[in-house]
């Protein structure tokens, strides 16, 4: 007969953790795809379970001679890595901070899921997406908050509120031979 608890079983890891883990990843995912911006609900819910497991199962082996905390610093670090692929630099701009930053908190969230606080996951997840949108609409309404490096990508580039960018009406763009690579 079969054993239903042996074939359900995750051990080290919970289904309670993984679906908050899920959840938690959804609700910053959905606001990120929404926008069109990168790291949708794929990649968010895959960064929140991805690092609740590498750290349950750190906790799981927990010994005198493991330090869990030490999996933290390093899939942080990893993660880190993934935020870097997201940012870019195109006309003299960097794009992609905010979304590097996102993936970095997703990354927190799946350690504060991986430590037992599931609530505080979904809970965070939830600031975090009232900290997006919100900025957001605070910046939107008011041009005093677009200054910088906050304007909009488009501003930069119509050279819109004095930018760097403003290119003289006799500059023209010079033809680029197609058989020259560079």
């Amino acid at each position: 007969m079969l054993d239903w608890q042996l074939i359900f079983s995750i051990h080290p890891f919970s289904w309670t953790a993984l679906g908050a883990a899920l959840v938690s990843g959804f609700i910053i995912g959905i606001e990120r795809q929404l926008r069109g911006k990168p790291a949708g609900i794929r990649t968010s819910i895959l960064i929140v379970m991805g690092t609740y497991v590498f750290i349950a199962a750190s906790m799981s082996i927990n010994s005198e001679m493991t330090d869990p905390s030490r999996i933290i610093g390093q899939v942080i670090t990893g993660v880190g890595f993934l935020g870097a692929g997201v940012m870019l630099a195109r006309d003299g701009m960097v794009l992609g901070v905010t979304s590097a930053a996102t993936i970095w908190v997703l990354a927190a969230i799946g350690v504060s899921i991986g430590i037992g606080f599931e609530l505080v996951g979904i809970k965070l997840s939830i600031l975090v997406v009232g900290v997006l949108t919100g900025i957001d609409l605070l910046e939107n309404s008011s041009s005093a908050l677009r200054r910088g490096v906050h304007r909009t990508y488009s501003e930069w580039l119509n050279g819109s509120y004095g930018g760097l960018f403003n290119r003289r009406k006799s500059d023209k763009p010079k033809p680029q031979d197609i058989d020259d690579p560079h």
